[in-house]
């Protein structure tokens, strides 16, 4: 879509929009939504992509073979800022690279492999499939217990410590990173040190010095922590994959390291923004928190719903790039051509969902795609559907009298991240 500025001329429309309200999406989305499943954008650094605006559009896209999440192609799109190349000193005698940087540049290809979201199948699902036990349903289940203990420690020093609290800082962040650090075996004593790190790569408006800056460092981070469980591994997910993948040299440790970035800058995010948001969203519908109050069997559908109806990472997951040319609704989409799926436009989709823009948890909502479609589906859904359900039934048990410390308008909400949420959230009981 083109619009008309006040000189007469079309121009694309700027991407990423930005929320203006946080129960909200982009207002822009309805009116693209309505017009096209597929509108071109202008990029912030230039050069020009697509967005998918509809849900039937945005399955099709996400499971279509024509369609690669491999960022090394050319054509791959990003709203960062480009990554300067290296001065260029000419190939004339310019000297063969030594063993260990050609060691060092495998490592970096392997770290890479490792978070296998950016590869397509086959290679996508031989690293995906290491990890299929640890994330299932039944090791989630088994794991709930665990959950619902570090929730009500949580809780228990909120409530020793008297209010006003911060549900962000006491029980989002540390739920979140506790949960991910006992499954990963990360030290929790770290957690500040990553949060920080993760908090810089989520900031649409961070310097590019900046990101570099807590990527290298994170990964170094993980690297030396790789190093120490290959030598003593721990009855966690990181030991055993040592024991049953690096092991076995289907996983290199590099790739190892590249695969627990993933789930650590991934796994303790979302839902550290998801659980404050989705709490204040209850108290501003109080008869349905009372009802969720009264029938915690309602939860599961509740946790879709607030999933749906957020839809916080939006398009940061779902940038793809097209590798042959596709027409949908009569537009085609030119190989090369990059792509970005609007989760929270597809999940208020007029076609699929009644009411769209009305939270009801009683919504039959699990179709939503807040996690993705297809191959690439969020690996640790049920994790972080396992922590919404406890931490939020956690604090409408124990809590009741729970509500916000500051008006509505004051609190301050991540409109410059890549994943929505609060930086804090203040209230009191």
């Amino acid at each position: 879509m083109t619009e008309i500025d006040s000189n007469g001329s079309v121009r694309e429309l700027n991407f990423p929009m930005s929320r203006r309200c946080p129960f909200a999406p982009p207002p822009e989305y309805e009116r693209l939504r309505a017009d096209s499943p597929l509108v071109r954008v202008q990029l912030p650094h230039g050069g020009t992509a697509w967005v998918v605006t509809r849900h039937a559009e945005a399955q099709q896209l996400l499971t279509d073979p024509r369609v690669s999440s491999d960022a090394s192609r050319p054509g791959f799109p990003s709203v960062r800022p480009p990554q300067e190349p290296p001065a260029d000193e000419g190939t004339d005698g310019a000297e063969p690279l030594t063993a260990e940087q050609l060691t060092e540049l495998a490592e970096i290809a392997q770290f890479h492999e490792g978070q296998f979201i950016n590869l397509d199948p086959p290679r996508h699902g031989h690293y995906r499939r290491m990890l299929i036990s640890e994330f299932g349903a039944r090791r989630m289940n088994e794991l709930r217990p665990e959950v619902q203990r570090i929730t009500d420690r949580l809780v228990d020093d909120m409530l020793a410590k008297g209010s006003p609290a911060d549900l962000v800082e006491d029980l989002g962040l540390p739920l979140s990173s506790l949960v991910i650090c006992r499954l990963l075996g990360v030290p929790y004593e770290d957690h500040e040190y990553f949060q920080s790190a993760t908090r810089t790569l989520v900031q649409l408006d961070a310097e590019p010095e900046q990101v570099k800056a807590a990527m290298e460092g994170l990964i170094d981070f993980l690297d030396e922590l790789v190093k120490a469980a290959v030598r003593a591994p721990g009855d966690n997910l990181i030991g055993r994959l040592i024991n049953e993948q690096v092991g076995s040299g289907e996983l290199t440790r590099a790739a190892l390291v590249g695969m627990a970035f993933l789930l650590l800058t991934a796994g303790h995010e979302a839902t550290a923004n998801m659980l404050p948001l989705g709490m204040l969203t209850l108290l501003e519908h109080p008869q349905q928190l009372a009802e969720l109050r009264e029938n915690p069997a309602l939860l599961p559908g509740a946790v879709d719903e607030l999933l749906r109806f957020h839809s916080v990472s939006d398009w940061a997951a779902f940038d793809r790039v097209a590798v042959e040319d596709i027409e949908i609704d009569g537009r085609k989409i030119m190989a090369g051509e990059g792509i970005f799926v609007l989760s929270a436009s597809a999940n208020r989709d007029e076609r699929v969902f009644e009411r769209p823009d009305t939270f009801d948890i009683h919504r039959k909502a699990r179709h939503h795609i807040a996690f993705g479609y297809g191959v690439h589906q969020c690996i640790g859904q049920n994790l972080a559907r396992a922590e919404l359900e406890i931490g939020l039934g956690t604090l409408l048990r124990r809590i009741p009298a729970l509500r916000l410390d500051k008006p509505m308008d004051e609190l301050p909400f991540k409109y410059q991240n890549f994943v929505f949420g609060l930086h804090a959230m203040p209230v009191r009981w």
